[in-house]
């Protein structure tokens, strides 16, 4: 028996909005602790930055899921729509606690967005997850037709891509973990064209 068998065992026992109520636990318990002044000198800063993160982590995890289950076996299928939607709600958490909290103005926010390339190129893909969310669920495949709802859902590689753009313009200095996110997500958007290429040649 293959490792991947009781790891796919045990997923299959596990409700998909677990990730909902995990990702909201600690959402609110990492909000707490600022509020609370727990976080540091600048709570804002680490708020911004542990939500930005985990958003990012999502992203890539929600990547992950089909070369993960044709490389391993382990199947991440039904907690994909699961991994996607939290990642928008975690990604809306870190852009509001920005405006809300860090800028404080309708107007600065804007100018922050017009001026700022990274700001510019962050609030792109925040924009590009709306269409996202509000059709991962099963009415929208429907309605769309699974042709085009793949195709909708593919802005999805766009928008880690700009994520993880967005990580390593706003670092400060030569970080390399912001360099090892853009690179793993280059690489699983770019394996995926490779295997479709691969499967059109013909034999």
């Amino acid at each position: 028996m293959d490792l991947a068998t009781p790891i796919n065992g045990t997923l299959r026992k596990l409700p998909a909005w677990t990730i909902y109520i995990v990702s909201a636990a600690w959402v609110t318990w990492m909000f707490y602790l600022g509020a609370t002044n727990q976080l540091g000198p600048e709570p804002i800063n680490v708020l911004e930055r542990e939500y930005g993160e985990l958003g990012l982590k999502l992203l890539v995890l929600g990547l992950l899921v089909t070369p993960l289950r044709k490389w391993t076996g382990v199947n991440l299928i039904k907690f994909r729509r699961a991994i996607g939607v939290t990642a928008f709600f975690v990604v809306m958490a870190h852009f509001l606690v920005w405006a809300l909290l860090d800028v404080r103005s309708f107007e600065r926010v804007w100018m922050e967005i017009v001026k700022r390339p990274y700001v510019t190129v962050g609030m792109l893909a925040f924009t590009m997850m709306i269409p996202l969310v509000v059709t991962s669920n099963n009415l929208s495949v429907r309605r769309l037709g699974a042709a085009a709802w793949r195709k909708l859902h593919k802005l999805t590689y766009l928008v880690a891509i700009l994520g993880a753009v967005h990580y390593l313009w706003l670092v400060k200095g030569f970080q390399i973990e912001p360099i090892i996110y853009l690179v793993v997500i280059v690489v699983l958007v770019a394996t995926r064209y490779v295997s479709l290429n691969i499967r059109r040649q013909p034999a």
